[in-house]
């Protein structure tokens, strides 16, 4: 029986975007939400069904590791790249380290200060914000700080990622890039929303067609070629540094097979990561345990959270501004510092803008290999106010 409960919730996670796919090509509503905001609703639902959660559990620790190396080089395959990148890449990550300094020191201030062990607190979430939950982890065992508040960390960031997601996904897209100009470039993308839905329905239905099929399983042969590579190369450097690693070699190499002309034509590999982070999508949504939250106990550390979040967003974007950053790069480098690189490819989906996926795994890479470093010496600054 639980063998089947598995299958079933195996099945759900991979057939249901198609469903919300072709629901959101037919209704304007939930075409102007988009996929990734309806998966993200039905995901958090699904995953606080109470008899779920045990059988949820283990596929919410695979899906979610798998999806995302394979997406990554699908998604980069078709891009273009300009020489200008480095630059603005610089200017990305000064601006996104000193945003989420300044938020959390803000936050420090107003709540943190009312955390038990505030200044190691905003010392993590330092690290998680500018990096991922990989350096929160390392972090907590460098602070020594106890496990049952790096556990609430957790789970109020997967709330408040949540409600970073609607923000910027409801209305946050449109705002930023008309805040920075592009008003033009805002009104189209309302009006072909449904456009580009339906053509992305019509790319998945190609994929079930002789000619899709083998360009199919051509897109998944390099795949996992580069996956295989990358995972090769992390060999000889330590545990902790695996995921960087990881993520820049599979960076690098879906950048270089984007200038070999075989692999430029696979046109539906975009598509098919897009399809990958749908999934994935919906599994990280069925973490969400709205029961582990104790509101009221917690309330200083989620406020404190909260401000670092929000508030290194939006000095993000007038830094980013100042500096004559575009919206879209702004955007995409403050979901790679805010949730890590691998949700990159997901808000590059939400942002129908798939150069952007290079911008923001740039800047996550090296959220992640600085991370600690910010962590440990925001905690000394904190401890000292």
């Amino acid at each position: 029986m639980e063998i089947l409960i598995y299958v079933v919730l195996t099945l759900v996670m991979c057939v249901l975007p198609a469903g919300v796919v072709w629901l959101c090509n037919r209704s304007s509503l939930l075409g102007k939400l988009g996929p990734i905001m309806v998966l993200y609703a039905v995901g958090m639902a699904i995953g606080n069904i109470p008899v779920l959660g045990a059988y949820l559990q283990p596929l919410q620790d695979i899906v979610p590791n798998v999806m995302v190396p394979l997406a990554i080089p699908m998604m980069l395959f078709g891009c273009v790249f300009s020489r200008r990148e480095a630059g603005r890449q610089l200017k990305i990550v000064v601006s996104g380290f000193l945003s989420v300094c300044i938020a959390v020191i803000i936050g420090y201030m107003l709540f943190g200060r009312h955390v038990y062990e505030g200044a190691e607190v905003g010392g993590i979430i330092t690290g998680m914000y500018t990096g991922g939950t990989l350096n929160a982890a390392a972090l907590q065992a460098i602070f020594g700080i106890k496990s049952e508040t790096f556990i609430l960390i957790n789970s109020y960031d997967i709330i408040i990622s949540f409600l970073y997601f609607v923000f910027l996904f409801s209305v946050g897209i449109r705002m930023f890039r008309w805040l920075y100009g592009g008003r033009r470039k805002v009104e189209q993308s309302e009006d072909v929303a449904l456009e580009q839905t339906a053509k992305a329905s019509s790319s998945y239905r190609k994929l079930l067609s002789r000619e899709g099929v083998v360009q199919m399983l051509k897109i998944v042969g390099v795949t996992i070629i580069i996956v295989a590579l990358s995972a090769a190369t992390t060999i000889p450097f330590p545990a902790e540094w695996f995921m960087v690693v990881f993520i820049l070699m599979l960076t690098t190499l879906g950048v270089a097979a984007s200038f070999v002309p075989v692999v430029r034509r696979l046109e539906l590999s975009y598509d098919m990561g897009m399809y990958l982070i749908y999934i994935f999508s919906f599994a990280i949504a069925t973490m969400a345990d709205f029961s582990a939250l104790d509101l009221k106990a917690g309330v200083n550390q989620l406020a404190f959270m909260l401000v670092a979040v929000f508030i290194s967003l939006f000095i993000h974007a007038v830094c980013c501004r100042v500096l004559r950053v575009d919206a879209d790069s702004m955007m995409i480098s403050s979901v790679a510092f805010i949730n890590s690189p691998p949700f990159v490819p997901m808000a590059a989906v939400a942002m129908r803008n798939k150069q952007a996926i290079v911008t923001g795994l740039g800047a996550g890479i090296v959220g992640y290999a600085l991370g600690n470093h910010m962590g440990v010496v925001m905690a000394e600054i904190l401890s000292k106010l």
